[in-house]
């Protein structure tokens, strides 16, 4: 089964696109504390969850005992929630064929996101893994996308229209590996229609304040899955983890069903 086969049929299960973000920060109590709190997490909202999203900085924030963690929660994730590793790497081609071996064959998350900037050949070596899926940094939620990512050139075109059109070659080149893109919440509304019919992976909801009302009326059927981290590991309220997903879910597929 394809990547994105496997990710709509969550979608299908849940009934919402949302993307669980676990982003445990490092100053907590170290990582034997995050350790009690994702497995919580993890546990409470995974009825809920179209995907989990680790983020790589903030398990490396905490050293080795950070990527221990990581290593112990992947062998332990719900198989039935696709699991997209936020590591956002980007290399040459030699380099990021052993990050595509370890993420991919050791690791055995389901994706990765990427930064495209390297250029083609710097992603190819996770192309051609079957079942897996990669997305590739587009227009990102800062405020800082403006410097590169939304850019016009001369022919018209913009900067984040350049990674779009290396997705598009890994599939006129029927790559294995199912390519999406990161499109932040936050910018979304100017760029949304100029994005193909592809997997994104959205941030941007909660916290920083994006809105979903583009997406809503864009019309699309990609499995796009937006993702909330603070939302839900740190809300000031009294809910548990699982109120809080649950009350996410219902907003995201309220504003854009799935």
């Amino acid at each position: 089964m394809r990547y994105i086969e496997r990710l709509q049929q969550r979608i299908g299960v849940t009934g919402s696109r949302l993307c669980v973000g676990l982003d445990p920060r490092p100053g907590d109590g170290g990582a034997a504390v995050a350790r009690d709190m994702l497995l919580r997490v993890i546990e409470q909202t995974a009825p809920y969850a179209a995907a989990f999203k680790p983020n790589m900085a903030y398990f490396e924030a905490m050293g080795l005992e950070g990527i221990r963690l990581l290593e112990d929660l992947l062998k332990g994730m719900p198989s039935e929630v696709p699991v997209i590793l936020d590591a956002k790497r980007s290399d040459i081609g030699e380099t990021q064929k052993y990050y595509a071996q370890g993420y991919f064959d050791k690791w055995n998350v389901d994706a990765v996101t990427l930064n495209p900037f390297l250029g083609y050949d710097s992603i190819e070596p996770f192309l051609d893994w079957q079942g897996k899926g990669v997305y590739l940094l587009a227009v990102t939620s800062n405020a800082g996308s403006a410097d590169f990512q939304r850019q016009q050139l001369a022919d018209g075109r913009a900067v984040y229209e350049l990674v779009t059109a290396l997705g598009a070659r890994s599939q006129r080149e029927d790559r294995a590996t199912d390519v999406g893109y990161v499109l932040g919440l936050t910018n979304a509304a100017d760029v949304l229609a100029k994005f193909p019919d592809a997997p994104l992976l959205i941030p941007g909801l909660g916290a920083q304040g994006g809105d979903l009302a583009a997406l809503a009326a864009a019309g699309r059927s990609a499995p796009d899955v937006i993702n909330v981290s603070r939302g839900i590991l740190y809300a000031d309220d009294e809910l548990d983890y699982a109120a809080r997903a649950l009350e996410w879910a219902g907003k995201i597929a309220a504003a854009y069903p799935a």
